[in-house]
């Protein structure tokens, strides 16, 4: 119980549509009843720790020009501007020079799931993402455990 489990992405996301062969998807869920948008105002409430690390990224990427706090949107969760909300899925990202990216959050049968795709453009998105990719994990698993704590 509230266990966080690497999962499959449910066949309904939207996200499926973008996957191509050498692109990144993982996926974890969780038991929890909040909605897609009630959980992603969780996931990207970074904790102090990951906001750190979201800090040293900053830095050590900025002379690359890469986005730091994502585009201007009118509806953002965190850094990232949504582009589907719905009551079963919200995805949100943005595309930048390195890579694209895009999480989403979906409710299903008492569960929420956390998926993100990652489509590097060329050899710097492709070191970034293995640069990355062990905090990405924890960041991942640490929010669906406060998504459970929520108690919701």
């Amino acid at each position: 119980m509230g266990r966080v489990t690497a999962s499959k992405l449910p066949e309904y996301s939207h996200l499926r549509d973008r996957i191509a062969d050498s692109d990144f998807l993982d996926c974890y869920s969780v038991e929890s009843n909040l909605s897609p948008r009630q959980a992603s105002d969780i996931i990207t409430d970074f904790p102090g720790w990951a906001q750190m690390l979201m800090t040293v990224r900053s830095v050590v990427t900025a002379p690359f020009g890469l986005i730091n706090d994502g585009p201007e949107s009118g509806d953002k969760v965190g850094i990232f501007p949504i582009e589907i909300d719905n009551s079963r899925e919200l995805i949100a990202g943005f595309n930048d020079k390195h890579l694209n990216f895009r999480i989403s959050v979906l409710s299903h049968e008492g569960r929420v799931f956390l998926a993100t795709w990652v489509h590097p453009h060329n050899i710097g998105g492709k070191f970034y993402l293995k640069a990355i990719f062990p905090f990405h994990v924890l960041i991942a698993k640490n929010a669906l455990s406060r998504v459970y704590r929520s108690g919701a």
